[in-house]
């Protein structure tokens, strides 16, 4: 071992010694060239006698004063081929105080015979040739390896791509396509619809024209990619604009940024470029964020997500994360799922605190509040299966009632400043089991915010595009096994929502949400399912009813052809932020007889009763709840 680590000490001073020769000895050869160069321009190409004699007098000089600054400046220890622009200043600094130098020496030597006459306008020029010289050698071999390997990369791996979106989107990553290095990307031209815009250039790069040209400028320049780089656009535009692109039978390859609610800084990357996914076609919506309240809400807070494994919880957890909670406890009995989200976020500054538990073991959930002291509760722990939670009535409330009256006394016993149930839209004039056991815990809290010590706020939204349980991994699963998709009801409709979208309306809502409200979010038009799985098919390369088949089946147990949110039951009142709304109370302050009923549902919850008589005390608590006919065990969509 001793005899090959002297080998390989031995090759490493060798080569460095190498390095170092090469250097000095071009820097002589360089700066002699600079000072007779000098001369010879000076003097336009003929250079008079009486300098002739003195000129290797004047080079010693410039020799013996720069090569001393450029080893000041460490010059001779630099890789030649990752010389950086530290190393370029370093080289202007050292000509620099060289010249300077020199100029002093020659006046301070100007009554010495060789140095009594020498023009002033030398030093100049002789400065910029030696700068010139001296440093084009330093970024040499780098400038042509990088010119190589641009070439090449350029010649075998570049991507033509139009860009959708003249903005401040597209000049961004138009700048990073271009700056980056690595990028396998070719801008080739722009596409936006604003007539001002039409034929200028944005870092070179030209605006071609509107989106009905799109098929022609694809097939005339040879387009690779689409980009479709709009944040702000509703998925209305987008769906229209990727019907114009598939007008070119040449273009598969569809590409976009995220929407605004996934830019919370606003700056994108070529990092953020993905393929179009459904939640782009149906789920995008221009929303204003008050990301200000959000940060005076979340800012240095002890904050606790229940659930934080589910679609809704993690997303949470990372939409928390750049607001800077003091800790972030993420909780969940499922560790595989907590498992994949604190590898999503274990890059973050927060301090992530992962907790494995279940919400209805009192014991263990004390603790943790005792332990983290959590100022801020996101409750979105619960069954949420419709068709399942029919069959399982009593789980349903251990759950989803019974772990949220563990969560919400703690609540208050530790004086958490807020704490925010998650509901859905499913809770309105209930017909399942699941919404009437989530109506169950809005009342239940809406009832202990009249203690007046911790604020308990509720969120009603529909469903989110993408989770998991939702249709959508169905139909992907069918799709990718050549079909059938099934859909329950030609008329089955729903709410969607992207996921980060109804997070920051969330977060939105809870920061301004004073205690005892039930926020409505906004989920804008009603989808049909049967269109959701049309439009599911496209995105796979396939026509619907042609390739793919859609076979109707039934509407399965607890389920309504359609869900109601707005203007239901209560009906709503608008607040100050957009998409978010205020359910009215109908009903007020509900009684202490409230929690005693729920408090004996719990009980029979854990007893071998009928599932009937559970439902029966269900519809005692909740009076909108009409219980499902429909009982079949088919579980299609």
């Amino acid at each position: 071992m001793g005899i090959i680590q002297n080998s390989l000490n031995k090759t490493f001073k060798k080569s460095v010694f190498k390095r170092r020769a090469f250097f000095f000895i071009s820097d002589v050869l360089l700066i002699s060239f600079s000072m007779y160069a000098s001369f010879w321009c000076r003097f336009n190409g003929v250079i008079p006698d009486e300098f002739k004699k003195t000129l290797p007098y004047f080079i010693l000089l410039a020799l013996g004063v720069k090569l001393f600054f450029l080893i000041v400046y460490n010059l001779y220890d630099i890789s030649w081929r990752f010389v950086s622009l530290e190393e370029s200043m370093k080289v202007f600094k050292a000509l620099s105080l060289g010249t300077l130098t020199l100029g002093m020496s020659l006046y301070f030597l100007r009554l010495s015979v060789p140095f009594k006459v020498f023009p002033r306008s030398i030093l100049l020029i002789d400065y910029v040739f030696s700068l010139i010289l001296i440093g084009s050698l330093r970024i040499s071999k780098r400038m042509i390896l990088e010119g190589i390997k641009s070439t090449l990369k350029s010649k075998k791996e570049k991507v033509k791509v139009l860009i959708i979106g003249a903005g401040s989107a597209g000049e961004q990553i138009i700048r990073e396509m271009i700056r980056n290095k690595r990028s396998n990307y070719l801008p080739v031209g722009f596409i936006d619809d604003d007539l001002a815009k039409r034929g200028i250039k944005i870092h070179g790069v030209k605006v071609l024209g509107k989106r009905e040209d799109i098929p022609d400028i694809i097939k005339n320049d040879n387009i690779d990619e689409v980009l479709i780089a709009l944040p702000s656009a509703h998925s209305k535009d987008i769906r229209e604009i990727v019907k114009i692109i598939k007008e070119s039978e040449k273009m598969e390859t569809i590409k976009i940024l995220p929407s605004t609610t996934d830019l919370i800084d606003g700056r994108v990357s070529l990092s953020d470029i993905h393929k179009v996914e459904l939640e782009d076609l149906l789920g995008r919506a221009p929303v204003k964020i008050d990301l200000a309240a959000i940060k005076d809400f979340i800012n240095n807070k002890n904050v606790l997500i229940t659930g934080a494994g589910g679609s809704i919880g993690s997303e949470l957890a990372k939409a928390i994360i750049p607001f800077d909670p003091k800790n972030l406890v993420i909780l969940d009995i499922d560790e595989t799922e907590l498992f994949y989200l604190i590898n999503k976020i274990k890059y973050s500054k927060a301090n992530v605190i992962p907790v494995i538990g279940d919400i209805k073991n009192e014991t263990k959930m004390e603790a943790l509040y005792k332990k983290y002291s959590p100022q801020i509760v996101f409750h979105s722990a619960a069954y949420k299966h419709v068709p399942i939670l029919e069959f399982f009535p009593d789980e349903a409330v251990k759950t989803n009632i019974y772990g949220t009256e563990v969560l919400a006394e703690l609540s208050l016993k530790y004086d958490v400043e807020k704490f925010i149930f998650i509901s859905t839209d499913k809770a309105i004039n209930p017909s399942s089991v699941m919404g009437a056991t989530k109506r169950c815990g809005e009342e239940m809290i809406k009832f202990l915010n009249q203690k007046n010590t911790t604020k308990f706020i509720s969120v009603r939204f529909g469903n989110v595009l993408g989770s998991r349980g939702s249709v959508i991994p169905l139909f992907e699963e069918q799709i990718r096994k050549g079909g059938p998709v099934t859909v329950t009801h030609p008329e089955m409709k729903r709410y969607f929502m992207i996921t980060s979208e109804a997070v920051l309306l969330v977060l939105e809502a809870s920061a301004i949400g004073e205690g005892g409200e039930v926020f409505v979010l906004d989920m804008g038009e009603p989808i049909k399912i049967v269109d959701l799985a049309e439009e599911m098919i496209r995105l796979s390369g396939y026509e619907p009813d042609v390739d793919i088949p859609i076979v109707f089946s039934h509407v399965r147990a607890g389920e309504k052809l359609f869900e109601e949110i707005l203007s239901a039951e209560e009906g709503t009142e608008e607040t100050e932020y957009e998409k978010i709304f205020i359910a009215r109370d109908s009903q007020g302050a509900r009684s202490k007889g409230l929690i005693e009923k729920i408090k004996h549902l719990i009980e029979m919850s854990d007893k071998d009763v009928r599932k009937d008589e559970i439902v029966r005390l269900l519809r005692e608590i909740v009076p909108t709840y009409t219980p499902a006919q429909n009982k079949s065990p088919i579980y299609y969509w």
